[in-house]
Order: structure tokens, then sequence, then C-alpha cells
């Protein structure tokens, strides 16, 4: 065989790598495109999905600023936003880090994601809105990835509006 061409076989936390950096690309471009419907579609049920800082973090503080325990407080969260919340109308803008695994077996990966998401409001400028962690763990279910945990640590205390579409 020539060694030029060559190439190695797929190492399998390559393989948990790119499973995860696909999925989480396809999370972000469906909160992007507005596809909050399907959002609760990447957990796995049950799940945990909270968003706290890194301040409230450090000093032990468990309370999130959102802290939902199933899918079903998922899809309530995306029918309240669709239906009774009232807010600014504006989009998201993901812009994520490098992925790197933090854990990987036969049941599961974690890893850690930076991000950043910039708001989009009518009329305005754009702004960076939020910036912090995704400290995740993923459980492989039927043959698909899903998201068991997701812990969103901000990197600010401060959040100028109503975190009312997910993050």
């Amino acid at each position: 065989m020539n060694v030029a061409t060559e190439r190695p076989a797929l190492s399998r936390d390559a393989g948990h790598h790119a499973r995860v950096v696909q999925l989480l690309t396809d999370y972000v471009h469906c909160i992007d495109d507005g596809r909050y419907e399907e959002w609760p579609e990447f957990f796995h049920d049950p799940c945990s999905y909270k968003i706290v800082t890194r301040a409230s973090l450090a000093r032990g503080y468990e309370a999130g600023i959102i802290d939902c325990e199933s899918k079903g407080m998922l899809i309530d969260r995306i029918s309240s936003l669709r239906r009774a919340n009232i807010y600014e109308p504006h989009v998201y803008r993901h812009l994520l880090g490098p992925t790197r695994i933090t854990a990987a077996g036969d049941d599961g990966v974690s890893a850690r994601t930076g991000f950043v998401v910039m708001r989009i409001v009518e009329g305005q400028s754009t702004e960076a809105f939020v910036s912090g962690i995704y400290d995740d763990r993923f459980i492989y279910a039927d043959g698909e990835l899903k998201i068991a945990e997701r812990l969103v640590v901000l990197d600010s205390s401060c959040v100028d509006t109503l975190l009312v579409i997910p993050l």
C-alpha cells in the first residue's frame, strides 16, 4: 500500500469527537434558524439542561438561572416562548469554539465547548449577548447521540435580557 495515500483508521476518541461536533453544529443551527420546536429532540429523556454563571458555580450555588430536568420541561419552555412570553423579537447566532472530549466510554461521551452567542434585533447593531462553556454529557440511545446533561456556564453574571431563546 502506498504510504502517502494510506489513511489511519479513525480512533474511538476521534469518532466520538466527530459525532459530538456534528450534534453541536446541528444544535446551534436549529436554534439560530428559529426551529425551536426541534430543539428538545437533541436531548434524551430524562435529561438536564441548566444555565448557571461561572461565579455562582465557583461559590457552589446549585440553583441555575434556568433548570430543566426533563424533555417535557424543555418542550414547555418552547411552548411558553411561542405562546406566553412577551419579549423583544430577536435571533441568535452561535459561534462555537473547539470541542474537547473529556471522557468517553461505551455508554457515552463528555465534552466541553466554548461558545459566544450574538444577539440580533431588527434595526439595532448586532451585539455579543453571552459567552461561556457547554459542559455536556452525551449518551447513545437507539444508535443516536443525545444530550443527557447540558450545563451552560456563562462567563458573566450580567445578562441584559430575559433568556427566552435556548442557548
